[in-house]
C-alpha cells in the first residue's frame, strides 16, 4: 500500500485530493460564514423595523399596554426606565425582571446575547433604544432569537459535512483512474526499456498516436536506442579493426622470433632485432592513437583557452618532414596565426596532416596559413596521386586507408585523420579534403584567437 502511495500515481492522487479537500474546506469555511451573516442581518432587520414601530409609540406618549404580539416564542420586548423597572413587556415575557443591563454607550447598537429565560437558551440579537417621553425616558429592547439562523445553519453544515467527504472520495477514485491510464503507457516503455539489453538493440518501445508529452517520450527513447545501435555497432567495428591492426605487428615479430630461433646458428640477430623494433614502434604508435581516440570518445574535456600561435607549429612540423622524409616542404606562404586552444592537441593536427601528406607525395608537400574572416585556414597539400572524389569524406573515417599497401608499409594505421577530425572539432573547427589541380589538399579552419 505505501509502495503505491510513494508511485507518481499515487502521489498525484494524494496531491489532487489534497487541494480539492482544502479548496472545499476554505469555501465551506466562506460559504457558511456568510449564509450566517446573511441569516443574522435578517433577524437584525426585523429587530430594528419592530424597534422603530415601538419606539414611534413610545415618544408620542402612546399606551404602552399592551405591547403588540410577538411573531414567536423566540422573541420579546420589554420597556424599562432608566432604573430598570419594567414598564411594559410581551407576553411571554411578562412578570420577568429586566432582562438586559442597559447603558448609553449600548443605546442603537445590536448586541448577540446568551441565558435568556425564554426559548431553549440559545443566543439572542438584542437592540436597546432610549426614547424621551412625556412621562421621562424610558428604553425600548426588542431581541430575537437565533436558534431558526443556527438550525439552518447545522442542517447545511451536516449536508456539507456528508457531501465533501463525498466529493474528495470521487476527486480520489477519479484522479486513480485518470493517472493510471495516463501511465499505462510510461510503464509500457519502462518494461520495454527493462528487457532491452546490448543484444537486443534491435527492439523499440511502443509509441502512442497522440503526440502529447508520453507519446514524444517513446519516440525519444526511441531515438536513444537508434544512437545506441549506431554506437554499438561503430563499438564493434572498432574494437574489431583495432584488433586487426593489433594483431599485425605482433604477428610478425612473433614470426620474426620464431624464424631467428629455428635457426639460432645462422640468425642475424642484430637484423632481427630491428625488425622487431620497427614492428614494437607500429605497435606503440597504434597503442597511443587509440589511447587518443578514447579520450576523445569519452568526451574528455580539452583546454582550448590557452593562446597557440599556429605558424610556429606549422613551422615546426615542416623543419621535421625534411629531415625525416627529404622531401621539398613549401612554406612560403605560412603567415602569422594565433587561436585558442590545446596546443599537444593542435601540434598533433599539424603532425597527423604533415606525416599524411609525406605518405603519400612523390617530391613536395605544400604548406599554407592565413588569416580568412575570422579563421585561421591552415593548407596541407601534397602532389601525390590524391583522393577520389568519392572517398573525400571516407578519409576521416577510423582505419580507412585508400592504399592499404602503401599505408602499412609506411606506418599508416588509418587513424591519423580520424584523430584530426576529432581534435578539430573539439576546438571549434572544421577540416576537410579539397579539390585541387593535383595531389591532394585538406584544409583545417579554427577560429582565430580575437582576445590577442
Amino acid at each position: 500500500m505505501f509502495t503505491r502511495l510513494r508511485s507518481v500515481r499515487g502521489r498525484t492522487t494524494l496531491a489532487a485530493t489534497l487541494v480539492v479537500g482544502l479548496a472545499l474546506a476554505v469555501g465551506v469555511t466562506i460559504l457558511l460564514t456568510v449564509l450566517r451573516r446573511s441569516l443574522v442581518a435578517s433577524v437584525d432587520g426585523g429587530i430594528r423595523t419592530r424597534s422603530g414601530v415601538l419606539t414611534a409609540a413610545v415618544a408620542t406618549g402612546g399606551g404602552l399596554n399592551p405591547l403588540p404580539a410577538s411573531n414567536d416564542e423566540a422573541s420579546f420586548v420589554q420597556v424599562t426606565d432608566l432604573a430598570g423597572t419594567v414598564l411594559a413587556a410581551s407576553s411571554n415575557v411578562e412578570g420577568e425582571p429586566a432582562l438586559v443591563k442597559g447603558s448609553p454607550g449600548q443605546d442603537g447598537t445590536i448586541r448577540t446575547l446568551s441565558g435568556m429565560p425564554i426559548g431553549e437558551g440559545g443566543s439572542f440579537r438584542v437592540l436597546t433604544h432610549s426614547v424621551a417621553t412625556p412621562t421621562g425616558t424610558v428604553r425600548v429592547l426588542v431581541a430575537s432569537s437565533l436558534a431558526s439562523t443556527d438550525h439552518s445553519l447545522a442542517i447545511v453544515g451536516g449536508g456539507l459535512a456528508v457531501g465533501a467527504p463525498a466529493l474528495l472520495l470521487l476527486v480520489a477514485l477519479t484522479t486513480w483512474v485518470a493517472a493510471g491510464r495516463a501511465l499505462a503507457p510510461v510503464e509500457a516503455i519502462r518494461a520495454e526499456v527493462a528487457e532491452i539489453s546490448m543484444r537486443a538493440l534491435d527492439r523499440t518501445v511502443p509509441e502512442p498516436v497522440a503526440n502529447d508529452e508520453i507519446g514524444r517520450l517513446a519516440r525519444t527513447m526511441n531515438q536513444m536506442l537508434e544512437r545506441l545501435r549506431g554506437s554499438a555497432a561503430r563499438q564493434r567495428q572498432f574494437v574489431s579493426d583495432a584488433s586487426h591492426e593489433l594483431r599485425s605487428p605482433l604477428a610478425g615479430m612473433r614470426a620474426e622470433l620464431e624464424v631467428a630461433m629455428a635457426h639460432e646458428q645462422d640468425a642475424d640477430w642484430h637484423h632481427t632485432a630491428g625488425d622487431v623494433l620497427e614492428d614494437l614502434g607500429r605497435l606503440q604508435r597504434l597503442v597511443d592513437q587509440l589511447l587518443v581516440l578514447a579520450r576523445l570518445d569519452e568526451s574528455a574535456p580539452v583546454a582550448v583557452d590557452r593562446p597557440v600561435d599556429l605558424d610556429e607549429l606549422v613551422l615546426r612540423e615542416a623543419r621535421r618532414a625534411r629531415e625525416r622524409d627529404g622531401l621539398v616542404v613549401d612554406v612560403h606562404a605560412v603567415s602569422a596565426g594565433r587561436v585558442r586552444g590545446d596546443p599537444d592537441r593542435l601540434r598533433q593536427v599539424v603532425r597527423n596532416l604533415v606525416d599524411n601528406a609525406a605518405r603519400h607525395a612523390r617530391s613536395t608537400v605544400t604548406l599554407r596559413l592565413q588569416a580568412e574572416a575570422g579563421s585561421a585556414v591552415l593548407t596541407v597539400a601534397d602532389d601525390g596521386p590524391g583522393i577520389p572524389p568519392g572517398e573525400r569524406e571516407r578519409i576521416f573515417e577510423r582505419f580507412t586507408r585508400l592504399d592499404e599497401a602503401r599505408a602499412t608499409d609506411n606506418g599508416g594505421s588509418g587513424l591519423g585523420l580520424a584523430i584530426t577530425r576529432e581534435i578539430v572539432a573539439a576546438h571549434g573547427g572544421t577540416v576537410e579534403a579539397e579539390d585541387p589541380p593535383m595531389g591532394a589538399r585538406l584544409v583545417v579552419r579554427l577560429p582565430l584567437d580575437d582576445r590577442s
